[in-house]
């Protein structure tokens, strides 16, 4: 069945949903759609922060670092990825935000897939 197979790019998916590449989000009759995981294709130029922090996580969440340079902050410990490879993962009830310090491309997946956490955009 052709129609439960979706092919596509990473690069040219993820700006048509801030990066999200798989979740709930997506259309339901679209392969991509599922409530048990996210996946997004992040690329963070250079300076650019979560606008605010994370508050309440209510899934665990996975990010690999795949080139740059990239802190992700947590209450009283700040991690820096700055290896093609170097990983942090979290669980439920950690609070977090992030930084680019370099132009940086990240694999996020997160689970599961709920609803909520979009900071406002600027």
């Amino acid at each position: 069945m052709t129609d439960s197979i979706y092919v596509g790019n990473a690069g040219h998916d993820a700006p048509l949903d801030q990066g999200w590449i798989l979740g709930h989000f997506k259309d339901e009759s679209d392969p991509r759609h599922t409530e048990a995981v996210e996946v997004k294709w992040g690329i963070h130029p250079r300076g650019e922060e979560r606008a605010e922090w994370v508050r309440g996580e209510e899934r665990t969440a996975l990010l690999v670092l795949i080139s740059g340079r990239f802190r992700v902050e947590f209450p009283g410990r700040n991690v820096v990825l700055e290896k093609q490879g170097d990983y942090v993962v979290w669980g439920r009830g950690v609070d977090h935000s992030w930084c680019a310090e370099e132009e940086s491309v990240l694999l996020t997946v997160r689970w599961p897939s709920v609803a909520g956490y979009a900071a406002t955009p600027e």
